[in-house]
This record gives structure tokens, sequence and C-alpha cells, in this order.
């Protein structure tokens, strides 16, 4: 089964993400900062990421997400934040300041997190 990697400060949601995905069959792989997702990322071969925006810095995902493609650009990126509630405007995946392939606000529920990834995994999503 696919291996996927969640960077994500709060570890209550890395938990829940981890609960309803390993039911799946999938591998989780996690960082709870931008610097341990680069060192996973550096270990490791996810065949997804899984990424908040706001960490220890406030675009710390943002500059992750940029540094990834640069690298590795093929790499399905999820990004699941609320940064959108919490900043009062609205974001989304642009190949140029946010290049993720699909951008999510939280909280989504279990079954949107499954079949958005599902359809990651397959090629149906975008990629930036």
């Amino acid at each position: 089964m696919a291996k996927i990697l969640v960077v994500d400060d709060d570890q209550d949601i890395v938990d829940n993400i981890r609960i309803v995905l390993e039911k799946d069959g999938y591998v989780i792989l996690s960082g709870n900062s931008r610097s341990e997702g680069m060192h996973l990322l550096s270990s490791e071969i996810p065949d997804l990421l899984i990424l908040d925006v706001m960490m220890e810095q406030a675009d710390d995902g943002i500059a992750m997400a940029q540094e990834i493609r640069r690298t590795n650009g093929d790499l399905p990126i999820l990004m699941l934040t609320n940064i959108s509630t919490l900043a009062g405007q609205e974001f989304s995946a642009s190949r140029d300041i946010v290049p993720v392939s699909v951008f999510m606000d939280k909280p989504v529920s279990p079954e949107k997190l499954r079949r958005t990834i599902r359809d990651m995994l397959s090629g149906k999503e975008t990629r930036l």
C-alpha cells in the first residue's frame, strides 16, 4: 500500500489522519515541523505528502512545498490547513506561490480525505 507522510505541528491532527488512513492500509509517517518533514523526505520516499501551512513559522508549509517542487517536482502534495479561516482570506493551489496538488481546509471529513487521497494516488488530481 502507499506510504503517506503527514507534516503538521498539531499531534491530534496527525493522530486522526493516521487512524483514518491506516484503516485503509496506508503506511503513515509523520513529522511535526518543516525540518522533521524535510529530514523524513531525505530518508523515505513517500507516495504522497499531507502538509499543514502554519507550523513553527506562519509559512513553513508553503516554503516546504516550494522547496519540494524544486527538488522533487512530481510528489503529490495535499495541503490540509485552516489558514483560510485564521487569515480571513481564501488560499488555493498555485504553481508559483502554493505549489501543491490539492488545497483543502480543515476540518475535513474522513470520507472526503479518503476520496481525495485515492484520487491523488490514482492520478485523477492534477499535479502542479
